[in-house]
């Protein structure tokens, strides 16, 4: 009589390693190398260097800007987070106050991976559903989520939208998420963002339904005058989950 795996049907609905089998005292061999490789995985995705040429070829025809943080080298960005918050000197200096509606930033965060894979795909969506707003996108290399206020408030945009590669883990090492904040200025605090997160292909939202949340999110944040705590997410769109992978 074949024995029945009580674990297999809820690997088929989640990503997490559970149930795994041992050998003795020690997993086995393959679950083993898995797991070394998602590390290697989340590792690189954490080091890689951002593809500004491809993103910005992927964005055609649209022509970003292109940004640096003050951070100037990967491994000061990690090390220092407060640098990714604001744009290195040179960088804005070379902005014009054009006071659009939206301002779209696209950068590493921690997986430049996500933002090449999702981004570019997730900005011509975003746009598509906002063709009556003037509209600005930035690509910024070694940036965290506040660097949308350093840009929005040097270009007088109303509103902002953040997207870039959330920390890797140990199944999704490119996941996006989406950060929207009310007219962006040095200083807004975590609390007047809203988030869209899990932005990804394998399990997680799909780019359609992402666009949906985010531009719902958008157009209240406009309609309100505010974002953050004091806006929560009442649309009426239902998630679109992209299917697990085979694992």
């Amino acid at each position: 009589m074949t024995a029945v795996d009580p674990w297999q049907p809820l690997r088929q609905v989640t990503p997490a390693r559970i149930g795994l089998d041992r050998t003795g005292g020690a997993l086995r061999v393959g679950d083993m190398l898995s797991f070394e490789l998602a590390c290697a995985d989340a590792r690189d995705a954490v080091g890689a260097p951002l593809d500004v040429d491809g993103i910005e070829n992927a964005l055609a025809p649209l022509a970003p800007l292109r940004l640096h943080s003050a951070a100037c080298d990967r491994a000061e960005y990690l090390r220092r987070p407060d640098l990714g918050r604001r744009l290195a000197n040179s960088a804005r200096a070379s902005l014009v106050r054009t006071e659009p509606d939206i301002l779209i930033v696209l950068a590493d965060g921690l997986s430049a991976r996500a933002a090449e894979r999702h981004g570019p795909a997730l900005v011509m969506a975003c746009l598509d559903r906002l063709t009556d707003w003037s509209a600005a996108v930035a690509i910024v290399e070694q940036g965290r989520v506040a660097i949308g206020d350093d840009i929005g408030e040097a270009l007088g945009a109303k509103v902002c939208v953040v997207l870039l590669g959330e920390r890797p883990g140990l199944s999704v090492p490119d996941s996006l998420g989406a950060y929207i904040t009310i007219a962006p200025q040095s200083g807004r605090r975590d609390s007047e963002r809203n988030c869209v997160s899990n932005i990804h292909e394998r399990g997680g939202l799909s780019i359609a339904h992402a666009a949906d949340s985010i531009c719902w999110l958008l157009r209240e944040a406009r309609r309100l005058g505010q974002s953050g705590i004091a806006l929560k997410d009442r649309s009426q769109a239902q998630p679109t989950i992209a299917p697990l992978d085979d694992r």
